[in-house]
């Protein structure tokens, strides 16, 4: 009987400690900006966004995974969304740019994965498209999908992830909490040297700019010499790439998503932003860089549908004047989205042995309190 109270109060005093997270920056009283950020400080602050992982983490070799980003619950194919992508530096296998840069709207879920993995991922979002209620007769489908090389941690050259991982993914997909770190799409990537993966974060404007909200995601795997806060860690850490601590090469993804009504042409000038928000963490979009960022509006009234019964197509839009709170708002949670990657990174072994450690978190706060930064 006593022995059964003890090992009771034992998890009474360990449960609490399990609720603990600790592995995002605000979590260490750490602010990035000047706005707040949503409820969640996720991509899926904005309403109506799904997020879903497949992890694949098999053996000594595999560590790779999927992600995907639904703008909304309906029929994307038949409900189009407003988008745009910009190309920060164009190292990489962005699968479906050409025809969001003509007609300007998104039509399937948005695929992050590996390198090898995306004429794979384009067959199972077009699998999945045609397969809709609804989608019967369609000939024709623009699966967006991006990438970054995550084959140092992963055997990348084995291309292990299917069709059913990439559906897994989209079926996967949930409002509320984002896992970040080593899942998904950022199970096998790195960023300024340390473990890298999924990252996001939010920002809500005031009223008075319209109230509305930005959520960016991120999967990170580039290099440079990392700032946290505009503190130089990566340099005074001497873990920088000109110290050839680690190769610059990698890429990053960033889908920035707002139920702000915009059409392309303004979704362009936002999605240029989160390049901004890269180089405040010290990114430099290397040579060997993919640096895409794909940019969608949310907003019911913008949808696009698929058919109607008229030639013309009304929609709001922000004017260029009211678009400068939501310029702020993308550079801010790109920013923080590509930290929170980093502080959720764990220490990983991969792929012939091959270990990249996690950020060292107690030396980076430290650093940052010298600096004034830590609330």
């Amino acid at each position: 009987m006593g022995r059964a109270i003890q090992h009771s109060c034992l998890l009474f005093f360990l449960f609490p400690v399990l609720l603990v997270s600790q592995n995002r920056l605000r979590d260490h009283n750490v602010e990035i900006g000047v706005l707040q950020p949503g409820k969640l400080n996720t991509i899926t602050d904005v309403p109506g966004v799904k997020v879903g992982h497949f992890t694949l983490r098999e053996g000594n070799n595999i560590r790779t995974g999927v992600t995907s980003i639904l703008p909304h619950s309906g029929n994307i194919f038949q409900e189009k969304v407003p988008a745009a992508i910009y190309i920060g530096n164009g190292f990489g296998k962005l699968a479906g740019y050409t025809q969001v840069k003509e007609l300007g709207n998104l039509e399937t879920p948005i695929i992050l994965t590996n390198t090898l993995s995306v004429p794979l991922a384009v067959n199972a979002v077009i699998g999945y498209t045609l397969d809709q209620p609804e989608n019967e007769s369609v000939r024709s489908v623009n699966a967006v999908v991006g990438e970054t090389n995550d084959g140092y941690l992963n055997d990348i050259r084995g291309r292990h992830i299917s069709e059913q991982h990439v559906l897994q993914a989209i079926s996967n997909a949930k409002s509320g909490p984002v896992t970040e770190g080593n899942v998904g799409a950022g199970t096998g990537t790195i960023c300024f040297g340390f473990k890298g993966g999924i990252g996001t974060s939010s920002r809500v404007l005031p009223k008075k700019s319209g109230g509305y909200t930005v959520g960016v995601l991120v999967q990170t795997n580039f290099g440079g010499v990392l700032q946290v806060a505009g503190v130089e860690v990566g340099k005074k850490l001497g873990h920088y790439s000109n110290s050839f601590k680690y190769s610059p090469d990698g890429s990053c993804m960033i889908v920035v998503l707002t139920d702000a009504p915009l059409d392309s042409r303004s979704l362009e000038r936002l999605a240029k932003r989160a390049m901004l928000g890269l180089s405040r963490t010290g990114g430099i979009a290397s040579n060997g860089s993919g640096d895409y960022v794909i940019a969608v509006s949310t907003a019911e009234a913008c949808r696009i549908p698929y058919q109607s019964d008229g030639p013309l197509q009304t929609v709001p839009t922000l004017r260029n004047d009211a678009m400068t709170p939501l310029f702020l708002a993308t550079i801010e949670a790109t920013e923080e989205a590509i930290l929170n990657s980093l502080f959720a990174g764990e220490t990983m072994v991969g792929r012939d042995g091959h270990k990249i450690e996690a950020l060292p978190k107690e030396k980076v706060l430290a650093l940052l309190g010298e600096a004034g930064k830590i609330d």
